[in-house]
């Protein structure tokens, strides 16, 4: 199979205090079987890159398009609506070589301090649920759910965190968790990343 050029895509980890205990909840979404990438997966709100998001972002740069894909997926996917003011750029991962479908996807967290009312399309999407990280990797762990990799990897990196503030804290530290560590398509100098 020959090497496929992955497509740039963003992904929002929506995290909210819990209800019910002391503890953070992330925002889980079931992607419809049918589809040809992680159908049937629990997956965070994203998608790619569409051609209007780098003909609306600053020059044309992948990361501020990256930033307006990521808003839109969660308005499409989840329906609820966020700025890209409250998106911390947390990881970048790129699908391995040899896949018929790769992305180089941009992971934003958005921390969320108000109530939000989540309306899934019922086609792409067709659940959802709001689940502290530990226990979604045990349903994991336990075969109840699928999680990608990323996902998990991404819930691993939260779960030591119980509050809105002490995850903010960690976010201030701008650690970017790279996937692999040499990624040609994490470039972000030059594709209007800051961090």
């Amino acid at each position: 199979m020959p090497n496929i050029e992955p497509v740039p895509a963003a992904t929002v980890v929506l995290v909210r205090e819990s209800l019910q205990q002391e503890d953070l909840e992330v925002l889980l979404l079931l992607r419809n079987s049918k589809l040809a990438f992680h159908g049937g997966h629990w997956v965070f709100p994203g998608g790619r890159v569409d051609k209007a998001d780098f003909q609306d972002s600053a020059g044309g740069l992948e990361y501020p398009a990256a930033q307006r894909a990521a808003v839109r997926e969660t308005s499409e996917e989840a329906g609820i609506d966020i700025l890209e003011s409250q998106l911390v750029h947390t990881a970048h991962w790129t699908t391995p070589p040899n896949l018929a479908r790769r992305f180089s996807t941009w992971f934003f967290v958005c921390l969320l301090t108000e109530a939000v009312k989540v309306n899934v399309d019922n086609q792409e999407i067709l659940d959802h649920r709001w689940v502290s990280p530990s226990a979604a990797l045990a349903e994991a762990d336990s075969d109840l759910f699928v999680l990608p990799r990323p996902t998990a990897v991404t819930l691993q990196d939260i779960a030591p965190y119980k509050s809105i503030s002490a995850l903010k804290e960690y976010l201030n530290r701008g650690d970017i968790r790279v996937f692999p560590d040499d990624s040609p398509y994490y470039r972000p100098a030059e594709m209007g990343c800051d961090t």
